[in-house]
């Protein structure tokens, strides 16, 4: 294509693709089909993505909702967006070199009879159709101002979790989606109803602009504590929720990833997953200080829902109690009572216990009914317990491990 393309706001290095050969641009849209698992006309869906990952002056100012329509702002995009209105017309016959298969890819049939279209797949196919009936430069510039206004721009607005990425330099923070994580929804998890009603509650309260606190989950492994915390993406994605999982390798970076998310407009939970600290670890003091102390790193749109099987997180010795502030009082010691704080920074803590063998089989059977495996109670039951004796005690981590097993095995 010879398209002359002089961009202001959304100005990319992908116009090297477009005036590329035929069989180049060709490979490139049908990665990126395969990635989205979408058919169609990805051309249109392509320039799509590109302008919904591509943040400027232009695209947040639509996610915080301060875009006005007769701003220069406004009047430079909708002159990139006449370049991106022309392109999204274009036929094959537009192509200097065709070479048999550009056309392919203006009609892209997917290589899978199922539907394999990712989430994020879905809202690029659904914006490209609406973008594709655009009448003019007008409505095209409103349409793309109410998908930022909406969802945000990026890829906060095109995905729902991330991660810290590892293979970036120790001095550079990059965040990277995750796309290919589980949907999965209070509901798949039997039992704690009060614990997860508390959990929404606040979440609720978070989303909604209200006072919300930072939580912890603690209690038995297997219990459902994780689980309940990627649960809430089902609920409140749509409503601006971002969830970023950071690691403990990445926990000494999160004054970096909050300054990196606090002016974006979504509500952020920086989620970490199993916390706890041995006896000679300190970083502890860096999360307390993050929690409740540094004035600098408040933001009412971030929280921190943290995991852990210990309930106040450090790792306690009997030394620790030998520093008592009065000899044979009953206060406990500055050391542990510096350990102890930590727990109390969090505003929220909720204890997910291990179930009793009642609780143990509700949700044995209520998994088995979901997967539609058939026993007769008292051999569910039977393998139940043998499996409980076997892989270290009752847990709803067990139980679902237990229906895998006689899914897979057909027993």
């Amino acid at each position: 294509m010879n398209n002359k393309k002089n961009n202001f706001l959304f100005y990319t290095d992908w116009d090297h693709s477009v005036t590329g050969s035929a069989s180049a641009l060709a490979g490139t849209l049908a990665a990126f089909a395969t990635e989205f698992g979408l058919s169609g006309n990805v051309w249109q869906q392509w320039l799509t993505y590109i302008l919904m990952m591509h943040d400027n002056a232009f695209t947040l100012a639509c996610e915080r909702r301060e875009i006005l329509p007769d701003s220069t702002l406004m009047q430079l995009a909708e002159r990139d967006l006449a370049i991106f209105m022309e392109l999204f017309r274009t036929k094959e016959t537009d192509f200097d070199e065709d070479e048999g298969l550009l056309p392919l890819i203006l009609d892209y049939k997917a290589p899978y009879e199922e539907d394999c279209t990712t989430d994020a797949g879905r809202r690029i196919k659904e914006l490209s159709c609406r973008l594709a009936g655009a009448e003019d430069v007008k409505e095209f510039a409103r349409t793309l101002t109410d998908h930022y206004e909406k969802y945000g721009a990026g890829m906060y607005g095109l995905y729902k979790a991330f991660r810290v990425d590892p293979a970036a330099d120790g001095a550079e923070l990059k965040l990277i989606p995750v796309t290919d994580s589980a949907d999965v929804c209070f509901d798949d998890l039997i039992g704690y109803e009060s614990q997860k009603k508390t959990l929404r509650d606040n979440t609720e309260a978070f989303v909604s602009g209200h006072f919300a606190n930072n939580v912890l989950l603690y209690g038995d492994s297997g219990t459902g504590k994780s689980t309940s915390v990627h649960a809430l993406m089902h609920d409140y994605a749509d409503r601006g929720l971002r969830l970023i999982e950071v690691s403990k390798p990445d926990r000494s970076r999160l004054p970096q990833i909050l300054s990196a998310i606090k002016k974006r407009n979504y509500r952020f939970i920086l989620f970490l997953d199993d916390l706890s600290f041995e006896e000679n670890e300190s970083d502890y003091k860096e999360l307390k200080a993050m929690l409740e102390g540094a004035l600098e790193t408040r933001s009412d749109k971030v929280l921190i829902y943290a995991t852990s099987n210990r309930r106040h997180l450090i790792r306690e010795t009997w030394g620790d109690r030998s520093d008592m502030e009065y000899n044979e009082d009953v206060h406990r010691s500055d050391t542990m009572e510096e350990k102890l704080s930590l727990a109390g920074r969090f505003g929220v803590t909720i204890y997910y216990p291990k179930p009793g063998p009642k609780d143990y089989l509700e949700i044995v059977r209520g998994l088995a009914a979901r997967k539609g495996i058939e026993f007769s109670g008292s051999e569910l039951e039977d393998a139940a317990r043998k499996w409980e004796l076997r892989h270290g005690g009752m847990s709803g981590r067990a139980a679902s491990q237990l229906i895998t097993w006689l899914d897979g095995t057909d027993k």
